[in-house]
Order: C-alpha cells, then structure tokens, then sequence
C-alpha cells in the first residue's frame, strides 16, 4: 500500500512539471546554474556524478524507495529519515533515533542501528559520495579483466554521521566514467579504522525518473593486490525502483503503534 501510495505521489509530481511555464523553467536551470558552481568534488567523480543522471537532480529528489526481496526501503533524502518495511517486520530512523517493530517470533535477526540505512547507502551510490563533510583522496586503480580502473578514497570528518572512520573507494570507467565497484571498510562495531576493505561490484543499472541507479551488485573476492578475482556469493537484487520529488509525512518514517 505504501509503495502504491509513492507511486501515485511521483505520477502526480510529474503531471505538475508538465504544466510549468517556460518562464518558470528558465529560472530554475539559472538556479541550478548556481548550484553547480557551488559543489565541491574532484573533476572526475563530476563527470561520474554526470554519467549517473547529473548531481542537480539528486540535489532535488526527495524520496527514493526500492524492493530488495520482501523489503521496501523508502528513504527522505533531505533528513535521511528512513523506513525499511517488510510483512514480519519494520525498522527505520525517524529523524532522532532507530527503531524497530516485529511480530512475537522476532523475526528479525540483525542489528537496527546498523541495518536500516545499509542498503540504501549501497543503492544511493554514486550520490551519498557528494554528501557535506566529505574528504576526497585519489587512489591507484584496481585492475579487473584487462581493464584498470581509477579510484577515489571517500573518508568523513570527525562527527559526521553513525560511522565517521568508514571509508568508501568509488571505483569508475576510465572512458564512460560510469561507476564500476565500490570498496569500503565497516567500523560499527569497532569504532576505529580499517584498512580491510569489502568489494562491491555493481554489474547492471536502470533509468529511474533520469537518474541512473542500481539494478544488481555483488560481493567479490580479491587478490594479495586487491584487484577482483571472482564472485563471493549471489548477487543481490533491486526492483520497484522509485524517485520523487514530493516529500512523505513526518509521519511515514515513526514506529508504528502497536
């Protein structure tokens, strides 16, 4: 129901665009004009950012939802209010802390605090690697099937966000400049740096409302190098991809009352 009630909200928000005057549209490609000036990135993760469907319409998308298996992530990109439903359980961050609600067998196994914006930062990517309080640091490429490809290292300043010492390296097409993998490190538990780095490669893509977004990544293993060597289990699917630009309630994102 709530994936139909999201449906709806885009459908209507693309009828609104169509009706806007032309007036109105010049001002706003001024005001993007601005924005661009603005943004502070390395050229090359620019042209990455531009290959995915371009940083001004992710500065403007407000909600973005999709399926993984039984579960619908629906995320506030503004807040980073998150809810992640599913029949036997639901989890999310309301703007002041996590919560989660499940039926009596407590179904859910994991940890909430580390769980409910994990999958999103997978799918949001190359996006969230243009959020505030983040340092860039180019890195040598990784090599996989003939072909090396340039990197850059994502670390955050001090405070920012759950995990500050996790790092991400977004690797991309030296001639597409669409993203190919991404390595990252987790700190959740330990509270301190890594250099243990995961590989995510990010096989297939979609046009979701412009943007260019995950359809399927999968884990992989590596060489003494850190180069990929081959699959470490089954890739994990997206569907029901959805992106909008008009905001759900406050409300959508609280626990549910028992």
């Amino acid at each position: 129901m709530k994936k139909l009630i999201l449906l709806l909200i885009a459908i209507t928000v693309i009828s609104c665009k169509n009706e806007t005057k032309k007036e109105s549209s010049k001002k706003e490609e001024i005001k993007e004009t601005k924005k661009v000036k603005k943004e502070k990135f390395p050229e090359e993760l620019g042209k990455v950012f531009q290959t995915h469907g371009g940083i001004n319409a992710w500065r403007k998308a407000k909600v973005l939802s999709f399926n993984k298996g039984e579960e619908v992530h629906t995320s506030d990109l503004q807040s980073r209010k998150i809810v992640v439903n599913h029949s036997k359980y639901s989890l999310g961050f309301d703007g002041k802390e996590v919560w989660l609600s499940e039926d009596e067998k407590g179904t859910f196994k994991g940890n909430p605090n580390f769980y409910y914006n994990l999958y999103f930062y997978f799918y949001a990517m190359p996006f969230v690697l243009s959020d505030n309080g983040i340092v860039y640091e180019k890195v040598k490429a990784i090599s996989f099937e003939g072909t090396d490809f340039p990197g850059y290292k994502i670390s955050y300043e001090a405070n920012v966000g759950s995990s500050p010492d996790d790092n991400y390296i977004i690797y991309y097409n030296p001639k597409t400049y669409q993203m190919e993998w991404l390595a990252y490190t987790v700190t959740f538990n330990s509270k301190e740096p890594s250099e243990k780095y995961k590989l995510i490669k990010y096989n297939k893509w979609e046009n979701v409302n412009g943007l260019i977004l995950p359809q399927e990544i999968t884990w992989f293993k590596k060489d003494d190098a850190g180069n990929p060597t081959m699959p470490a289990k089954p890739a994990t699917v997206f569907t029901l991809p959805l992106i909008s630009e008009a905001k759900l309630a406050d409300s959508f994102y609280e626990k549910p009352a028992n």
